[in-house]
């Protein structure tokens, strides 16, 4: 196995990237320059894809558009320089990633064309998001068939590219089947229009292609071809006389290795309006599998298989409510049938139950229902993943049989597996003979990429058993390529090499796939720690490469579809995403990144990440981006001087306890915060922004400005855990939860003492700071959680904090009591006996959930309470961009306000009159300062006497007007050349 290369030092100004001289001067006569990347960030991000596989690039390209693609891709071929075509590196074979020129056609090739109803056909650059091309067809009527569990990020080249499927290809066909015409740039340098159904333009190329076919059409009909899941190779059956000699779809998963896709033409199809779920329930997935046979003359579009243990992630993460009612089983299969006549596919989905032989099942009428679990499966890679006691990675990802065969062949691979004292989770297109299985190979310890090799040569020989084909729609790439002599005769095998030489004949396109392969044990990601002396911990590095790179965090989301990854929807950029900061991670703890901790790459990479847990929740490997940037920061500063921010912000809590302490103090602050010349300097000695405004210290503190009036007698006790932020600033605090807690029956009262969370030492990276504050916050808290007493907290991010954090910074039993005895206002009033919902039934809410509070707390029972109000509620994923001190430090507002003008300011702009709910003091602070509207907490809402408000959050001093937000497009986020980096002075690790 070939160990990790190292990555080199991004070349100062004026410096030739190294290797790369003759391509820097071709790309600079072709005016095509702008679009190169040679930094070691840039090839750290692009070192990898969804697969196994770590190779790094020399150089990445994002061309603009598609002239300088071709330009790109003629000065590579001119400077011999092989070149990788990438969209949204979702590849889980090893497709996306190479040795020499990556190129990213998913950044700006994003343009649709055409939607042409009539001819039901778009015209598409590479890069469009099948997601996005659905929602252009959709006005129309009409979808693209395929639709592979990435569909909200991969592209249509990507797709092309691989012959990618999804589960309703068994309706729809694969993307072969489903392109109509192709714009190619062949290795050889050739710009061809290729037609389905069309003759074949006129190229050196071309001709080849004839002969190599004309010479051995006897392999291609026996071998070739044999089943609709048969990807692996290339598909030379589509070049068959009686075919047609279809080039373009032959094209389709040829995984770049011939050709690079500037623009396509595909098919569109018109969806069924009626359609049904059936869930089955069997003993084993192999049982499941031998259904299908029964299940396949019922035509339906979608035949999907479902491990338990996937569905028990869910649950696990989410909780019960987070999985629909599923049948009695281990194995699921989940059954979709579609029509024109309701009746009619009534009547289908009651014969497939019928006919199915399951243990259980139902048809499932409720569409939210079969959303969640089509949601389920669709995570299923991701959950996949970490299902298992060890972690599970692809390698041998969708092997695909005749599907009659499928049960059987599941069988032999589950013996396989226990032979070789391995676990796997199979899930995938069982209608296809389609599996997916993540297996949990030893891939860091000693041996472990042995292990890997020799298990996927015996797997590959099982699945050529039973005439079936290593991959199923993913392709080939790196992990497979190397096997295909034990699926294809050494004739076909051949076929393949001269088809590689008429398109391609200096091997520049995706070398090391498919033609003249790389072990499938080389270049494994993983392997590349075995005897590697860390510079951070083993349990860090382990939950780094938890990141399997497919990529949810890169979906396109809107509405309340959740929170991750907010910066990246902001920036549009790699480095952005959660799949891009695990993968510089993974190089720092590689000991691959010159600088370690204080690698400018890693600051540039974590520096807009926003710490709004989203990823925590919404990956499907459970990332918690926010700890492990909280964790670098701690490192990276260890020892130094801080900026200024982190002792501003990251010593707030214990500022305002003596600014709200010292009489006099919050007014003269106030007074200084409000005053031109004097706030300017206020806030560049506190690291902020000169956009922002800056909040109003309350003149005492909350609990001093709260009657709680003669306790009940009867009452029962409950504490109000008053946070920092609601003590010390000016606002709802306290008041309104005690004031609903009255009426429900409750006796509140507030701590005797300070018990600060230590959240904005966490947000900073100052852990110590951050455990000094828990540990006294325990000792406060812990007594009253110990004698029964239900404590109500009011900052949802503070809170969260004992539900995440707490127990990663303390090694304390006190901790998890303490968890699981601080509560939300709603959690309490959920489980208070008598308590009614008041009547809003008149009122329009528009909800924002705190980032923290829906990715660590859950908004289950808050989403509960509005509706037992009657209010008519609007709910807003996403997050509010202000995130704490993130929004407010010098270099992030620009990216603040992007991350607010995607799903929070729209909402509340496109309901003027409705009533604004965010429980979180960043979340009404970013609302009061861009959109002039204030928001109100739950408690607040629940009030008895409850008045809508109107204007900005009195908490907040309204910036003078030259600073204010104007609501217009924001200006592009700063470069990280705009930000300050981490300086490259060694650090000592423990």
């Amino acid at each position: 196995m070939s160990s990790p290369a190292p990555l080199l030092l991004a070349p100062g100004d004026g410096d030739v990237p190294d290797g790369l001289g003759d391509l820097t001067r071709e790309l600079r006569s072709r005016d095509a320059l702008g679009a190169l990347d040679s930094s070691t960030l840039a090839r750290a991000l692009y070192s990898t894809d969804a697969s196994l596989y770590r190779v790094v690039p020399r150089a990445v390209a994002r061309p603009r558009d598609v002239d300088e693609l071709v330009a790109v891709l003629d000065a590579a071929r001119a400077a011999r320089v092989p070149v990788t075509t990438r969209g949204a590196g979702t590849s889980c074979a090893g497709n996306a990633v190479g040795p020499g020129l990556v190129v990213d056609v998913g950044r700006h090739l994003t343009a649709i064309g055409e939607v042409d109803p009539e001819a039901r056909t778009a015209r598409v650059e590479p890069g469009v998001v099948q997601s996005s091309l659905q929602a252009a067809a959709a006005s129309y009527g009409l979808r693209f068939g395929p639709d592979p569990s990435t569909h909200n990020r991969c592209t249509i080249g990507g797709m092309i590219g691989n012959n990618a499927c999804g589960p309703r290809a068994l309706g729809y066909g694969r993307s072969a089947d489903n392109v109509m015409a192709l714009d190619v740039v062949t290795g050889r340098g050739e710009r061809l229009h290729l037609e389905h159904g069309g003759a074949a333009p006129e190229a050196t190329s071309l001709a080849a292609l004839r002969d190599v076919v004309a010479g051995d059409l006897g392999t291609i009909r026996t071998e070739l071809g044999t089943f609709g899941r048969q990807v692996s190779g290339y598909s030379l059956e589509h070049l068959l006389p009686e075919r047609g000699f279809d080039v373009a779809r032959f094209l389709a998963g040829t995984e770049g290795t011939l050709a690079v896709i500037t623009g396509a033409t595909v098919r569109l199809v018109a969806d069924a309006p009626h359609k049904r779920m059936v869930a089955l329930g069997y003993a084993t997935m192999a049982d499941a599998a031998d259904a299908v046979v029964a299940v396949l003359p019922h035509r339906p579009t979608a035949v999907e298989g479902l491990d338990r243990r996937i569905v028990d992630v869910v649950r696990r993460r989410r909780g019960d409510s987070a999985v629909p009612p599923l049948p009695r089983g281990d194995g699921f299969m989940l059954v979709e049938v579609v029509g024109d006549d309701p009746a009619e596919v009534e009547a289908r989905a009651a014969r497939v139950l019928a006919d199915a032989g399951a243990l259980d099942g139902s048809v499932v009428t409720d569409p939210t229902q079969a959303l969640a679990l089509w949601k389920i499966r669709e995570d299923g890679a991701g959950l996949a993943g970490v299902s298992l006691e060890q972690p599970a990675y692809p390698g041998w990802e969708d092997a695909a049989v005749p599907p009659a065969r499928l049960g059987a062949y599941l069988r032999d691979f589950d013996a396989l597996l226990t032979e070789f004292g391995l676990d796997a989770l199979p899930y995938g297109h069982f209608g296809d003979g389609c599996v997916h299985a993540r297996i949990d190979f030893p891939l860091t310890s000693p041996g472990g990429s042995e292990t890997y090799r020799r298990f996927v040569e015996e797997a590959a020989r099982v699945v050529a058993s039973y005439g079936g084909s290593m991959s199923g729609e993913h392709g080939d790439g790196r992990a497979r390529s190397a096997l295909l002599p034990a699926m294809y005769s050494p004739a076909a095998i051949a076929l393949f090499g001269q088809v590689k030489a008429a398109f391609d004949p200096d091997d520049l396109l995706n070398p090391g796939v498919l033609v003249d392969p790389a072990p499938v044990d080389a270049d494994l990601r993983a392997s590349g720690l075995v005897g590697r002396p860390l510079p951070v911990s083993r349990h860090f590095s382990a939950e780094v490469h938890k990141c399997s790179g497919v990529g949810k965090c890169l979906a396109n989301t809107t509405g309340a579809q959740g929170v991750m990854c907010p910066s990246y929807q902001a920036t549009r950029e790699e480095k952005d995403s959660t799949r891009g900061r695990a993968r510089v991670l993974q190089e720092l703890v590689q000991g691959t990144l010159p600088g370690g901790w204080r690698a400018p790459e890693v600051h540039d990479a974590l520096d807009l990440c926003l710490s709004c847990k989203g990823c925590a929740r919404d990956c499907p490997t459970g990332i918690d981006m926010a700890s492990y940037k909280s964790i670098a920061t701690d490192h990276a500063y260890a020892g130094r001087l801080r900026p200024r921010s982190h002792y501003a912000l990251g010593w707030l809590p214990r500022w305002g306890r003596l600014i709200t302490k010292v009489r006099g103090l919050s007014a003269l602050i106030n007074v200084t915060g409000a005053t031109p010349g004097l706030r300017h300097l206020l806030r560049w000695g506190a690291g902020v922004d000169q956009r922002r405004s800056l909040p109003r210290f309350s003149a005492r503190p909350a609990r001093d400005r709260v009657d709680l009036g003669r306790p009940s007698a009867d009452g029962q006790d409950v504490v109000v855990w008053v946070d920092s932020f609601s003590d010390c600033f000016e606002g709802a605090g306290a008041g309104p939860v005690v004031e609903v807690l009255r009426s429900a029956g409750y006796a509140p009262r507030f701590l005797e003492r300070n018990a600060c969370c230590g959240l904005t030492w966490i947000s900073t990276g100052q852990r110590e700071g951050a455990r000094r504050q828990l540990r006294q916050a325990l000792d406060v808290l812990h007594p009253v959680i110990a004698a029964g007493v239900p404590v109500v907290g009011l900052e949802p991010s503070c809170l969260a904090v004992w539900r995440s954090d707490a127990a990663e910074l303390l090694d304390d039993p006190r901790v998890a009591e303490v968890a699981a005895g601080v509560h939300t206002l709603a959690e309490l009033l959920e489980r208070t006996p008598g308590w009614s919902a008041p009547d809003l039934s008149e009122v329009e809410v528009v909800a924002q959930p705190h980032c923290h509070h829906a990715s660590v707390i859950g908004w289950r029972a808050d989403a509960a309470l509005l509706a037992a109000t009657g209010a008519t509620v609007t709910t807003v994923g996403g997050c509010c961009g202000l995130a704490g001190n993130f929004g407010v430090e010098q270099g992030h507002y620009d990216v603040s306000v992007a991350v607010a003008e995607h799903d929070l300011l729209p909402a509340v702009r496109q309901r003027p009159d409705a009533v604004v709910l965010a429980d979180g003091f960043s979340c009404r602070t970013q609302l009061a300062e861009l959109a002039d509207r204030q928001a109100v907490t739950l408690a607040e809402l629940l009030s008895p006497g409850f008045r809508a408000p109107r204007g900005p959050h009195p908490a907040v001093a309204p910036p003078a007007p030259a600073d204010r937000h104007d609501g217009s497009a924001t200006a592009e986020p700063p470069t990280s050349q705009q930000r300050p980096t981490l300086d490259q002075e060694s650090v000592d690790v423990p």
